[in-house]
């Protein structure tokens, strides 16, 4: 069931709303009171929408954005300490088992299906954590980056030290990391940390525009395709080069593959099931 009505307060620890739209799920970050601050159950509950995003069959993409001037400022961290000290499960950077929840920061479970995240204003340390987890970011004009645990005392745990050398390389994943500066939008794409750069406001439109042209493809395809490009993050060429033609075999069997010849001999765009 969707999330109540966003337009209604949301309650002190916060929430995530859900809402499906055609083929995609919509997961709003709302404590707008607190910048969007993440409590433990927040957390938990973008796991669940994550997981229903993996898990239904009607779902092709999802879209991560944020309710009110900014994405998140972070972990309300007086909220997070016992579950760091426990290093539970449901504490960013701490892995639950694979056949449980999807894991939003994706260092255990990880989505299939394609995320187009969405920020804006305040994006920092979890938040950048959360959008690097995703497929592919938005950024409006007024993002303010940093990834800044080391003045809390902590290390960045939920990714960042890991996708920032990936995206950015390693002189500017130290730079921002080890200084722990505050940076904006334009030096996000710099970096690929984002691939679009849209004004304030515009950011959740632009990222349901490509999540929707996303959709509109072979999804077993989408999904194979994201699935290859972790293969090589993980494992490296060999590993992924070895699976191409099997999974290309595989792809070439379903009604999905005859569909994109058939429209193609018949000129016309076409209409995909997923099977």
């Amino acid at each position: 069931m969707d999330a109540p009505d966003a337009s209604a307060p949301a309650p002190p620890e916060g929430r995530i709303t859900t809402e499906v739209r055609g083929p995609l799920l919509l997961v709003g970050i709302d404590r707008v009171a607190k910048r969007n601050g993440f409590t433990p159950a927040m957390y938990d509950a973008l796991a669940d929408a994550l997981t229903r995003l993996d898990e239904d069959d009607a779902l092709r993409a999802g879209v991560v954005f944020a309710h009110g001037d900014h994405f998140t400022a972070g972990l309300d961290l007086p909220l997070w300490q016992e579950r760091f000290a426990r290093g539970d499960a449901g504490a960013p950077g701490a892995r639950e088992p694979a056949s449980r929840r999807v894991d939003p920061v994706a260092l255990g479970r990880r989505c299939r299906k394609p995320i187009v995240t969405a920020v804006q204003g305040i994006t920092y340390t979890l938040g950048i954590e959360l959008m690097l987890a995703g497929d592919v970011a938005i950024a409006a004009d007024d993002c303010r980056f940093s990834q800044l645990e080391p003045k809390r005392g902590i290390m960045a745990s939920g990714g960042a030290t890991m996708r920032f050398v990936e995206r950015g390389g390693w002189g500017n994943a130290m730079y921002h990391l080890l200084l722990v500066d505050e940076f904006d939008a334009a030096e996000a794409l710099r970096c690929g940390l984002v691939q679009e750069v849209v004004p304030a406001g515009a950011q959740r439109a632009r990222a349901i525009e490509l999540a929707e042209r996303i959709a509109a493809l072979a999804p077993l395809a989408v999904q194979a395709t994201k699935a290859s490009s972790l293969l090589y993050a993980k494992e490296g060429e060999d590993a992924c080069a070895s699976a191409l033609a099997r999974e290309q075999a595989r792809l070439s069997r379903t009604d999905d593959a005859r569909e994109g010849v058939a429209s193609f001999v018949e000129r016309r765009e076409p209409v995909f099931r997923g099977r």
